[in-house]
Parts: C-alpha cells; sequence; structure tokens
C-alpha cells in the first residue's frame, strides 16, 4: 500500500528532514514506486509536486528536497498502486475547491465495492478508488453543511462519519486539509508525533540524516508530523488505533475522538 506523510505547524515551516525520511521509501527503502506528491499551504493558495515516477529517484522530488519550502500544512504520499494505472492523473494528492478554498486529500488503502458511491459535482479526474472516495467525501459534507459553519468541529465529526463508512468497504487511512486544519484517521496503520520545546535531536529510520531541532526552532513552534510509519527512530510516536481520529490546527490536537 501506500504512505502518507502530513504536517500542521503554527509558524511557515520546512518539511524537507521528513520528506528526505519519506521520498526513500519510494522505491528505494519502500516498495512504493508507483508515483509520489505533495502539496503546500501558503496563505490562500497552495502549491502541488507531483510526479508519476518513484520518488527516491525524482528530480522534482529532490528539487523539494533541497527547497525548503516554508508552509504551516502539508500533505505528500507515495504509491503503490493498486486501483488504476501509473499516471499523473492517479498520482496523489488530490485537490479541489470547496467552500472557497483549496482542499488536499490522500489516501492510503484499498477499497472494494466503492463505485456505487455517488459523487455529484465532483467528478473524478483518473481511476482510483482513492480519488472517488474524496468526491464523494466532499458531496456529503456539501449536502449535509450547504454552508460552511463558523465553527469547523461538527465538519470533521460529520468527516470522520463518512471515513467510518469508507472503513467498512476496506482500508482507508486518510489525510485531509484545507489549509488550516489538517485532518488525519486511521484504519490500521498511521502515526503522529507533536515537537515542541525543549527540542531535541531526531535520526531518519531511511536515510542517514540526524538534525538538532533546537537548532533551527524558537521556543513557541509547534510542530506535528502525521506518518503512516514513524520517520525516526529516536523519537516516541503516537500510534493511531482503528477508527481513530485527529484534527490538527497550527501543531496542536483540536479535535480527537480519542
Amino acid at each position: 500500500m501506500c504512505e502518507l506523510l502530513g504536517m500542521s505547524a503554527n509558524v511557515p515551516t520546512d518539511i524537507c528532514f521528513s520528506f528526505s525520511g519519506l521520498m526513500q521509501r519510494g522505491g528505494k527503502t519502500g516498495p512504493h514506486s508507483d508515483g509520489w506528491g505533495i502539496t503546500f499551504y501558503e496563505g490562500k493558495g497552495c502549491r502541488t509536486f507531483r510526479d508519476p515516477k518513484p520518488s527516491f529517484e525524482s528530480k522534482v522530488a529532490q528539487l523539494v528536497k533541497n527547497y525548503p519550502i516554508k508552509s504551516q500544512a502539508v500533505i505528500s504520499h507515495i504509491r503503490q498502486a493498486n486501483r488504476g494505472g501509473v499516471a499523473l492523473e492517479n498520482t496523489h494528492p488530490f485537490t479541489r475547491e470547496f467552500w472557497g478554498k483549496n482542499w488536499t486529500y490522500a489516501h492510503n488503502g484499498q477499497l472494494t465495492d466503492y463505485q456505487g458511491l455517488a459523487t455529484g459535482f465532483y467528478t473524478p479526474i483518473g481511476e482510483t478508488d482513492s480519488e472517488l472516495a474524496f468526491c464523494w467525501i466532499l458531496q456529503e459534507v456539501s449536502k449535509q453543511f450547504p454552508v460552511k459553519p463558523n465553527d469547523m468541529k461538527p465538519v470533521f465529526r460529520f468527516i470522520a462519519s463518512l471515513c467510518d463508512q469508507l472503513r467498512a468497504l476496506g482500508v482507508f487511512n486518510l489525510l485531509l486539509t484545507d489549509g488550516d486544519f489538517v485532518f488525519a484517521y486511521c484504519t490500521n496503520n498511521l502515526h503522529h508525533i507533536i515537537r515542541e520545546a525543549p527540542f531535541g535531536h531526531a535520526q531518519l529510520i531511511d536515510e542517514n540524516i540526524e538534525i538538532n531541532f533546537a537548532n533551527e526552532t524558537s521556543d513557541s513552534d509547534v510542530v506535528a508530523i502525521i506518518a503512516t510509519q514513524p520517520l525516526t527512530d529516536n523519537e516516541v510516536w503516537h500510534k493511531m488505533q482503528p477508527g481513530e481520529y485527529c484534527v490538527f490546527c497550527r501543531g496542536t490536537i483540536m479535535l480527537t475522538n480519542k
């Protein structure tokens, strides 16, 4: 299956360290060689890099690894194809406009009997179960909430109930963001860590890179990282349980069912 990576931070932060570890799993230390992608949010805009080539040998991935784009919300994905061929249109993450904002989504897992999900206005471009599920989620949310509420907690609780339905169709691990909130839902494999003062050292599992975050941050920084599997071997990651969800905002957990 695929692997996910997400970030929520209270200040613009680059994800170069974590992405350096993830990209090795895209065909080098892992089997996820069927494409990769990443989306960074900057104000009301977002920029996305996607490539159907394995991330560990992608020139575009090398650019992202070495280019410290600062963002407060990031979603990334490395793909092992099971629904839809290896092609740019099937490469995560996927982005759609909703309530005047860019919503970005990536999925790890595989669904069965999903073809009957009604997507309404949100038509899939590619052939994946993942994109179709994303379009279905947006369609259902738009029906339940025709106007964006001031309080987003009921929206994310409703999205979690939709994820519960999708989990009944197979494996459904999810990252979803509108640039302000990062929503994570677990079926079987999803972990997170919140880094805040006092900051220390971290060592990647997949590449011989170590960083001292104390030299890169201020005492007020808070950064949450979400990943399918832990990216470092000297930090304590929280393993999410089946059906658990978390909504991160500016690096902290705003809402969870655990």
